[in-house]
Parts: C-alpha cells; structure tokens; sequence
C-alpha cells in the first residue's frame, strides 16, 4: 500500500470511528431530550435487534420508541445518560461493533424517586448510504439502585 493509500485508509477509518461515536451521542441526547424522532432515526430502518436487559426485548427501532414514549416521555422524569470508554472496533468500510460504559441517572420529580444505573452496550453498526446506524444494540446491566 502507498503511502498515500495507507493515511487515506487511516483517515477513513478516524472518520468512521468518530461517525459512530456522533451517532451514538445522538441517541442518549435524544434519550434525555426525549426526542422520540431523533431516537428512532439513530437505527436501521427494519430488523433493528434491541435489547435492554431488565426493560426488555424490541422487535425493532418502533417498538423502542413506543416503549420509551410511555415509560421514560414524562415532564416530571429527567434523566441523564453518561457513556464513555468506548471501543470501536471497524470490521469493513460498512459494518463496526462497539462497547459503552454507561452511567444513568433518573430524578422523578413526581415521586421523588431516584435512579443511579451503570452498565454497558454492546453495539453493532451499519453504514447506509453513507449514515452510520444501529443494527444492533443489548444492554447489560452492572449496578442498579432504587431510591427516594
């Protein structure tokens, strides 16, 4: 490989990287902004796999947002999702995998409830038409605690 074909290789590749990371902000910003459109659009449009440990299984990206819009899209329920130490990890020029730590806080104002999650994604992505998306997501859950 010249050298100008292996920087533009590495420079595809940062590209892709930093992609993934965008999109995977966009969906806990929409998740805290409770932006169910701006969730939906950060999946595949059909056969996303999704699956949240304790919350469930979902037959797809509406099925996600259905269930997010009734449990999580209330003006009393403010959350916060912090993922960090990721690892993305290229397979080709149109598919990755990734890994996120997340730290979760939920404050229900109407309650006085209190939630602190920690735990981790495990990703996979697609590039579709040149937008990198979700195709799979499941998450494991570390630390959980309940309390007022």
């Amino acid at each position: 490989m010249t050298d100008i074909a292996s920087i533009a290789d590495r420079l595809a590749r940062l590209e892709a990287s930093d992609a993934i990371r965008a999109l995977k902000l966009r969906y806990l910003r929409a998740c805290d902004d409770k932006d169910t459109e701006a969730m939906r659009a950060c999946f595949v449009p059909d056969n996303a796999h999704i699956h949240y440990d304790r919350i469930g299984s979902f037959p797809g990206r509406d099925a996600l947002v259905q269930c997010f819009a009734e449990l999580a899209c209330r003006p009393t329920l403010r959350e916060m999702h912090f993922a960090g130490q990721s690892d993305i990890r290229l397979l080709d020029e149109a598919s990755a995998q990734g890994s996120w730590d997340l730290a979760y806080l939920a404050l229900d104002d109407a309650s006085g409830s209190r939630t602190f999650l920690t735990g981790r994604y495990a990703d996979e992505y697609v590039r579709v038409d040149g937008e990198w998306l979700i195709r799979s997501t499941v998450f494991t859950t570390g630390l959980l605690s309940h309390g007022s």
